[in-house]
């Protein structure tokens, strides 16, 4: 079996904020077809990286796709003198993903008896709530009663508002700071959502590295006290793993971290020098189902828990599930929402997250079949196939 095409699919969507979902094929000669996710957090950045994808034809058609060490490596050096995180490792994760797919149906095996056997029997998850509802009382009640009643006991959620007339992830980021006012506002949301939900459910906190070390300190020790929050997710921006430390030595709350990091590399020194709780590498972006996988045995050794970062398309959260059915040191794996209908347009068989945890059918490969008359019909122009 030899690689026939790399194919970038952007597909637009109305259930994700970022407005489509990037997926990547690879067909071969003897007619299985693998399928991968990218997704991105910017159009811009998901037409960027649909261009490299399409230029790899020239590096992997004609490539054995049962070869996925030697492929991920083959892509990975390919780029050295460019740079080997960002962009290089959302490609690498897209096509590793796809094969990984193409290499369980060519054995008629899911992708996690391929990595081990399963751990578990299912996989423990946690969700969101729209983040639009938490605005108004009456919504905000409505809206975390539905997911507690539907059996999930944790989800996240970010109550910081952004600046009037700035851009939550553009100017916030530059200044790092948060007005008393909305301080105050995140706090008395972070406290109604606790009562609403009850002692019972973990809540978690994202940041979104948004903030400079004494703000950080300043929001999740207010937290703690006030919505006994369960974990404070990137308090700061990713480069400087030294605000990180200050940030870590000042608060008592859990500090999660990790889905703005690549490769195992850039998760050494968060392990090596005790900076986080628990990190939630993104199977997406990393590197794949290939690096998940190591990320996730090199965490075990330091007894730090993994939940992996999965909230944009199905294939996204598919994929870090199959890595966590066989990980002893999972705790929880990221749903966007506690209804997963949204996914039903692009896959030909609903997930089933029942309970609050995602039952993965015993099927080859991912374990999902594509429903290509509604990717065809919703691709945006120039990317599909």
């Amino acid at each position: 079996m030899k690689i026939s095409k790399l194919v970038p699919w952007l597909v637009k969507t109305s259930g994700s904020g970022w407005g489509e979902y990037f997926f990547v094929e690879v067909r071969t000669d003897e007619g299985i077809t693998g399928w991968g996710e990218i997704t991105t957090t910017t159009l811009t950045a998901n037409r960027a990286v649909a261009g490299i994808i399409r230029q790899l034809n020239d590096l992997l058609v004609g490539e054995d796709p049962a070869r996925i060490e030697h492929i991920w490596h083959k892509v990975f050096r390919s780029f050295t003198y460019m740079g080997t995180r960002g962009a290089t490792t959302h490609v690498i994760s897209g096509i590793d993903i796809a094969l990984w797919d193409i290499r369980g149906k060519a054995l008629g095996l899911p992708i996690y008896e391929l990595l081990g056997g399963k751990l578990r029997d299912d996989i423990l998850l946690y969700t969101h709530p729209l983040r639009r509802l938490l605005d108004n009382d009456e919504t905000l009640v409505k809206e975390i009663r539905a997911i507690v009643e539907s059996g999930h006991t944790a989800f996240k959620f970010d109550p910081f508002p952004a600046a009037a007339g700035r851009s939550k992830h553009f100017d916030d980021y530059l200044e790092g700071g948060m007005s008393r006012q909305g301080e105050n506002y995140a706090a008395k949301m972070a406290a109604r959502i606790r009562e609403v939900a009850g002692p019972d459910i973990e809540i978690f906190i994202d940041a979104h590295g948004r903030f400079n070390v004494p703000t950080a300190i300043r929001l999740c020790r207010r937290l703690e006290d006030e919505a006994q929050i369960d974990w404070f997710e990137e308090p700061v921006p990713p480069e400087s793993y030294h605000a990180l430390q200050q940030v870590r030595e000042k608060v008592n709350c859990a500090i999660t971290i990790g889905e703005r990091l690549h490769t195992r590399w850039e998760f050494v020194p968060i392990l090596e020098n005790r900076l986080a709780d628990h990190i939630m590498p993104d199977v997406t972006w990393a590197g794949g189902i290939t690096e998940l996988k190591k990320i996730a045995n090199m965490a075990e050794a330091y007894y730090i828990p993994v939940s992996p970062h999965d909230a944009s398309g199905p294939i996204n959260v598919v994929a870090g599930a199959h890595v966590m059915m066989t990980v002893p040191n999972f705790f929880r794996l990221e749903t966007s929402r506690y209804d997963l209908s949204k996914y039903n347009d692009f896959i030909t068989r609903p997930l089933d997250n029942s309970g609050g945890r995602l039952h993965l059918p015993a099927l080859p490969g991912l374990g999902l079949e594509m429903n290509m008359e509604y990717m065809r019909a919703n691709a945006v122009d120039g990317f599909g196939g």
